[in-house]
């Protein structure tokens, strides 16, 4: 097959979208070996995605300089020089497709990552929101088939935009392997040494936003006076001055804010913490669950959405705006050291069925299928 992906992601976003592309397209070249992958692209910043060292990989970029043009490019004119190089398949990765994809006799299958926009509408601006509504509608409507990251946003697809559920397949995300190994004890050194922070801490890692009510766990730690520092990882919104507006009037102590963290840091600040919190409202999936669970470190989380499919039966579900209900977990880990390895060890245990060979076998699938 001669599979095609826009990889626009992978070249240009740090996290989120950009981690899963990555993902994918490094999963599918070192597991389909005799099937050709077409990156196409409209900008490339080998900092943040190199694919040269695999040789079933070709990326296309348009003739054009032009910004707008390149954005004209990605969302319809890419059609031409997908059919040119007789695509087989053409995986959107982000939720949308080149327009008038239909209109060709190569298939498409488009990621959906979460519909937040549409189930939240109030934490988007309406130019947003209209944006990304449109792009989800038209991929959804117009692919050949759709890949749901979760059972949540599979259910949130139907209900929202109405889809078939059989148009839909859930393929769960896996995360980058740098998680897969154990940090050197000279890597957890360096590391705690340049952020300057404790060899034993609770951990947060997301963007600090709303959403992502990271408040909540700032309010346990200080109402329960957990004698144990906080590590807050994470680019921040506005909503950062209200966490950091609360830390002040209350006098917290133990708050610690990294900003740009290094891919190989972030393992050794999951491995080294005594348990990860991700307190948000609503993901997709919610990848720092699975690399809590692969770095061997116990997971709180939300009790509802699909925080459950991310962190499997053994990790502690709460109700993410209970303060009080967040306090007495946390302290039950820390706390409690033999059960603390033990969800930490089903948590691994649990995060093996995401391995990328599992996952690049669910995609040839549905490629295949089609």
């Amino acid at each position: 097959m001669r599979i095609g992906f826009d990889a626009k992601r992978a070249f240009a976003n740090r996290s989120g979208l950009g981690n899963y592309s990555r993902f994918i397209l490094d999963t599918l070249a070192s597991h389909l070996l005799n099937h050709e992958l077409f990156l196409f692209t409209p900008t490339k910043h080998f900092e943040l995605y190199n694919p040269k060292e695999y040789k079933n990989i070709h990326t296309i970029q348009p003739k054009g300089v032009n910004k707008l043009f390149k954005a004209y490019w990605r969302s319809q004119r890419a059609v031409k020089d997908i059919e040119k190089l007789g695509i087989d398949i053409y995986h959107g990765l982000s939720g949308e497709i080149p327009y008038d994809m239909h209109k060709t006799s190569v298939k498409s299958v488009v990621t959906i990552h979460d519909l937040i926009f549409l189930r939240y509408p109030e934490l988007y601006k309406r130019i947003d929101r209209n944006i990304y509504t449109s792009k989800a509608k038209y991929a959804c409507e117009k692919a050949n088939k759709i890949i749901a990251i979760s059972k949540q946003t599979k259910s949130d697809i139907i209900e929202f935009l109405g889809t078939p559920e059989e148009k839909i397949s859930v393929v769960y995300q896996g995360c980058n392997p740098v998680f897969y190994q154990n940090a050197p004890e000279s890597a957890i050194q360096t590391v705690l040494s340049k952020y300057k922070i404790p060899i034993q801490y609770i951990l947060y890692v997301g963007t600090i936003e709303e959403r992502k009510n990271l408040l909540t766990i700032v309010e346990a730690i200080h109402k329960h006076k957990i004698d144990m520092p906080l590590v807050i990882v994470g680019k921040e919104t506005s909503y950062a001055n209200r966490v950091k507006k609360y830390i002040a009037e209350n006098k917290v102590k133990g708050i610690h804010f990294l900003q740009n963290v290094l891919n190989d840091e972030l393992p050794v600040l999951f491995q080294q913490s005594s348990v990860f919190v991700y307190p948000s409202v609503f993901e997709g999936f919610g990848i720092p669950v699975l690399e809590a669970l692969w770095s061997k470190t116990p997971v709180i989380t939300n009790k509802e959405g699909c925080f459950t499919e991310a962190g499997g039966p053994e990790s502690i579900y709460v109700d993410i705006k209970n303060h009080d209900e967040i306090a007495a977990s946390i302290t039950k880990v820390i706390s409690d050291k033999e059960y603390s390895r033990k969800i930490a060890m089903k948590g691994f245990e649990y995060a093996q069925k995401f391995k990328p060979e599992n996952i690049a076998s669910e995609l040839k699938s549905i490629y295949i299928s089609l």
